[in-house]
Order: structure tokens, then C-alpha cells, then sequence
């Protein structure tokens, strides 16, 4: 009968982790790397879109910005202040509001900035943004 070490039975019975590890912090970083998000400093023009627009369904309204920074809620001016009552008024009436928001290229970022708070602030989630179809 053979005899054999105790310690050959005991290499046996653990299991090296060390590079299951290694495999591990490898596929990590890779997916640290891969889902990054892409940051691009370039200079576009956003309210262009390179397809056309489907037509909008009938119940939505349109909040407005022109290239003066005035707000129109449906071809009525307003002040934000009263945007946002119309909007809560218009959210008792229809609880499944949608609003487009429509601002002019020309038009200050932090003017749209502020339409966007005045809708969150009168509880609209479905809020699209429009564009021109860019020409060819």
C-alpha cells in the first residue's frame, strides 16, 4: 500500500484564486474603459435633426422660445411665472400633459434651461424638444 504526504492531499483540496482575481480586475478596467462616456468639445448646432419629424399627436401643447428669450405657451406670451400656472392648470385638465418645447438657435441655453425647471416644476414628464430636419 502506497503512503502518500499529508501535505500532497492538502495542495489538493485549495483552490488558487490569484488569477481568477487577476481576470477579474482585468475585465474591471476594461469595462471601467469601454463605458466611459465620450466627451466631445466640438462646436455643433443642435436644433438641426436629420430626419423628418413625425406629426405631432393633436393633445400636445407647445412651449415656445424666439431668439428675444420671450416664452410662448401655444402662441400666447407669457412670463414664467404664469407658465407654470397655465401648466398646473393644464395638468388638473390632463393628467397625461405633453409639452414640446421649441426654442430658436439663437436663444440664450439657460432660457431653455429655465422652460425645462418651470415644466418639472408643474410635474410634466413627457416633454419633447423640437427640431428643424436638417437641409441637404
Amino acid at each position: 500500500m502506497k503512503k502518500q504526504s499529508k501535505s500532497h492531499h492538502h495542495s489538493l483540496t485549495e483552490l488558487n484564486i490569484t488569477p481568477l482575481l487577476d481576470l477579474a480586475f482585468v475585465l474591471l478596467v476594461i469595462f471601467i474603459i469601454t463605458t466611459a462616456p465620450a466627451v466631445n468639445d466640438l462646436q455643433i448646432n443642435l436644433p438641426t435633426a436629420s430626419s423628418n419629424p413625425k406629426d405631432p399627436p393633436p393633445k400636445i401643447n407647445n412651449v415656445t422660445v424666439d431668439n428675444a428669450g420671450k416664452v410662448y405657451l401655444n402662441t400666447r406670451p407669457m412670463e414664467l411665472k404664469d407658465l407654470l400656472d397655465s401648466l398646473i392648470e393644464f395638468r388638473k385638465a390632463d393628467a397625461d400633459l405633453s409639452v414640446v418645447v421649441r426654442g430658436d438657435s439663437a436663444v440664450a441655453y439657460q432660457k431653455i434651461v429655465q422652460v425645462l425647471d418651470v415644466l418639472a416644476q408643474a410635474n410634466v414628464s413627457k416633454v419633447g424638444l423640437a427640431t428643424e430636419p436638417a437641409g441637404p
